[in-house]
């Protein structure tokens, strides 16, 4: 109520500041007024956009994971370009990004990454991006420059509190220690502080080594772990709804939800909503709002659970 009352007194105020410049022809007033209706413009479409985070969780922060797909060095670099996309995003935005672990690949990009996004619905928002993304481009890798096809699968998860009921009991966990990878300095790659926890009823598998201390490791990742378990019972408690179904033929290996296409044309489309654009460029630095609106605006679409 507040912003739409702070919106309504914008709206007030410009309208009287055009009625006062009327006639005047004044170029400062009319350049003014002009960035004046682009920033309201601006306020009121990120408004409606919020108003349809009424979730029970879109308000949380979020979980992000990405693992590429089969294609060895192809799809580890792809997996690598949507990290680095969903960075460039949370930045935009003014959200904080947590790397939580990053398993880098054998000659270039990565094996597994988990990042945490905080910010003001980042679940929300960011839940959007759940399922299988496709690349097609000239691969720098190949020598003949041949076109290829890869995939690589992003997942996200809220952040769940602690006060949130999930029981996680001992003797279904497996914690294991190793040496972090990767850069953190010589005090995280000689020590074993990195935390790998196993839940065997599930098969669900965490991981975390960004903290010099094993203990804020374990802590992280027993958080990453409970937040998977919730989502696995929000998945359970859709399935009697009959809705997860539909959501998880969406979401299933090789059924894309868009696609980045490099060559022979440049465009990126989303298979869900039809929305695409020829800036791939732009794309990949992080202007993703346009498929994350149009993804919201779709009512079937928004109440689905990934």
């Amino acid at each position: 109520m507040e912003t739409y009352e702070k919106l309504s007194r914008e709206l007030s105020d410009l309208g009287e500041l055009i009625e006062i410049s009327s006639g005047s022809g004044n170029s400062e007033d009319i350049k003014a007024i002009n960035e004046s209706i682009d920033e309201l413009e601006k306020s009121v479409n990120q408004f409606e956009i919020n108003s349809l985070l009424s979730g029970e969780d879109d308000y949380r922060d979020a979980f992000v994971t990405i693992h590429p797909g089969a294609g060895g060095t192809e799809s580890q670099d792809w997996a690598d370009m949507l990290f680095r996309m969903y960075n460039r995003w949370a930045e935009r935005k003014g959200f904080t990004v947590e790397l939580l672990d990053y398993q880098p690949g054998d000659e270039a990009g990565l094996k597994s990454a988990s990042i945490k996004v905080k910010g003001e619905f980042a679940f929300g928002l960011l839940k959007a991006e759940s399922g299988v993304h496709r690349l097609v481009r000239i691969s720098p890798f190949d020598a003949n420059s041949k076109r290829h096809t890869s995939f690589a699968s992003v997942h996200v998860y809220p952040v769940v509190e602690d006060n949130v009921d999930i029981e996680i009991k001992d003797d279904e966990i497996r914690i294991d220690t190793f040496r972090a990878s990767g850069a953190g300095g010589q005090h995280v790659n000689k020590t074993s502080s990195a935390i790998r926890i196993t839940h065997f009823p599930t098969g669900i598998v965490v991981t975390c080594q960004t903290e010099r201390s094993q203990h804020k490791n374990k802590e992280t990742a027993m958080n990453m772990l409970k937040a998977r378990l919730y989502q696995l019972h929000l998945e359970e408690q859709a399935k009697k709804m009959d809705k997860f179904e539909k959501t998880k033929k969406k979401i299933e290996w090789g059924s894309q939800i868009r696609s980045y296409v490099f060559a022979p044309y440049n465009m990126v489309k989303d298979h869900r909503t039809s929305v695409e654009t020829g800036n791939t460029q732009a794309v990949m630095d992080g202007d993703i709002d346009k498929f994350i609106d149009a993804y919201l605006s779709d009512p079937e679409l928004r109440e689905q659970v990934i």
